[in-house]
């Protein structure tokens, strides 16, 4: 469920109304994660290591009040939960954008993941949670990635993590992550906040 809020009743109220004015509001910062644990965890459970991923994100944002907060049209929504946007490729060659709702159970956030991105792949339709908070998630296989720079319009103003490959190092497998935000929702350091709760999300999974 969502609610509007007035932002100046916030610790937002500063900030939100010196970066609305903004033409471009939005501020992207990379992190190398130590994400050894969650490698071997999918590996040796037959895991996903896309699912284990995103629930860490999950379980990170879950704990920075600022990833429940939401701009609309001008306006600041306040959720009381959050989902997990996940990008499915589907059937006819496309992809779709499929919302997740996050869990601090990890199997019923699997199974919810499993369920609802098979869906979107056979229906070829998104699936959106319009009741969450969505945190923002996309991967390109492919190749390793140094930063992604996710695209501005206005509309697309929550929290995105974006990353490629891998990397292996000896014993060590690294990710560089990108996390892009707008900045009247959240300030350096909840984005700091908010990596590092990740990088212990991965390591105490």
């Amino acid at each position: 469920m969502r609610q509007e809020i007035d932002p100046k009743e916030t610790s937002r109220a500063t900030t939100f109304e010196l970066w609305m004015k903004s033409p471009m509001p939005m501020v992207t910062v990379v992190k190398t994660f130590d994400v050894t644990r969650i490698y071997r965890k999918s590996k040796k459970g037959g895991i996903k290591f896309n699912t284990l991923l995103c629930w860490c994100i999950g379980k990170a944002a879950s704990k920075i009040e600022e990833c429940y907060l939401f701009i609309e049209n001008g306006k600041l929504y306040q959720y009381d939960r959050l989902a997990v946007n996940v990008i499915a490729n589907h059937s006819k060659g496309g992809i779709c954008s499929c919302d997740v709702p996050f869990s601090d159970d990890f199997d019923k956030f699997s199974r919810s993941y499993d369920e609802l991105t098979r869906k979107a792949s056979e229906t070829c339709q998104d699936i959106t949670d319009k009741e969450a908070a969505i945190i923002g998630t996309s991967v390109v296989l492919e190749t390793e990635i140094d930063c992604i720079v996710n695209q501005y319009t206005g509309i697309f103003n929550n929290p995105f993590l974006a990353w490629g490959r891998y990397r292996h190092h000896w014993w060590k497998t690294t990710l560089n992550i990108s996390l892009q935000f707008h900045h009247a929702l959240m300030d350096g350091a909840q984005a700091a906040r908010l990596l590092n709760e990740l990088q212990a999300a991965i390591r105490n999974v």
